[in-house]
């Protein structure tokens, strides 16, 4: 049995990536969120809201339910910002799709002396991009399905990591919505303004604190789907003018759209331990490259 080296090799670098996620510039970003998230739960139970009742009166139900569903979120949180999001780490992707495709469609590529989809190669990291991919200026790295570099979890959303990134989207956003319910259980009566801050200054804070955060994270799950839909990323949905493979499509012609319900079951059902083969959807499109 031969013994394949590039194999250890992509493991090494998985592993030291996931070392420099840990400790590198992100660990601040990704501290910091820890503390808001569980600083924010504190308040929540140590004012009279219905959790501090519920724990208060035996009903421990909906107390840890709150609670494990934040510890999920964090959870999610710290999956998706230190996963690989599928780091291009080595030459071999021309190879699987030039395997995968007929004779008609390898008629159809330049030779590789030409400049063409199939040999187009990364100016920075000087290795083959497939289809959908992208070089990361932040992480240094060429990225498979490319979406953008998100600073709140320091790290790429791309192939291997989006859906876990819209998952814990949707998680956040439950965690927050409760929590901005349980803030408003919280609030007490003053015959002032100024007493009414004073006994609920700290609860507000929290209380605006996740109302503003509620609203980003709609925001985000929200577009999110909606691109998922469309099997479209947000690298390609704000840059289709400048990207080679898209350039000659209409404004409204998507050469992976496989329809709403097939793309949503793609991304949320297919598996994820092999890289998609993004050429062969698009020559079976019939999109025809310029």
């Amino acid at each position: 049995m031969l013994y394949d080296k590039s194999n250890d090799r992509y493991f090494v670098l998985g592993y030291l990536t996931m070392f420099k996620n840990v400790f590198g510039s992100g660990f601040l970003v990704r501290t910091a969120h820890v503390i808001l998230t569980w600083v924010i739960t504190l308040i929540l139970f140590l004012h009279d809201t219905d959790l501090r009742k519920h724990e208060e009166n035996g009903r421990l139900v909906q107390p840890v339910l709150f609670v494990l569903l934040v510890l999920v979120s964090v959870l999610l949180y710290f999956a998706v910002s230190l996963m690989d999001p599928g780091f291009i780490l080595n030459d071999d992707n021309g190879l699987q799709f030039t395997l995968g495709t007929t004779e008609e469609q390898q008629d159809m590529i330049p030779p590789p002396t030409s400049k063409s989809l199939r040999q187009r190669r990364c100016g920075h990291c000087l290795l083959q991009q497939p289809m959908r991919s992208k070089h990361c200026q932040t992480c240094q790295h060429c990225v498979r399905r490319y979406d953008h570099h998100c600073p709140w979890i320091e790290n790429c959303v791309g192939e291997r990591n989006h859906r876990w990134f819209v998952l814990y989207l949707a998680v956040q956003l439950l965690v927050l919505l409760w929590g901005l319910h349980m803030a408003w259980t919280g609030f007490s009566a003053a015959d002032s303004w100024q007493a009414w801050l004073r006994s609920n200054g700290v609860l507000l804070a929290a209380a605006a604190a996740v109302a503003l955060l509620s609203l980003t994270v709609l925001l985000l799950l929200g577009s999110h789907l909606y691109l998922v839909s469309l099997n479209t990323t947000t690298w390609e949905f704000m840059s289709r003018h400048r990207i080679s493979y898209l350039r000659h499509c209409g404004a409204d012609e998507n050469p992976f759209d496989r329809g709403a319900a097939r793309n949503l079951w793609g991304f949320f059902c297919a598996p994820g331990g092999s890289a998609v083969v993004w050429e062969q959807v698009y020559f079976r499109e019939g999109s025809d490259p310029v």
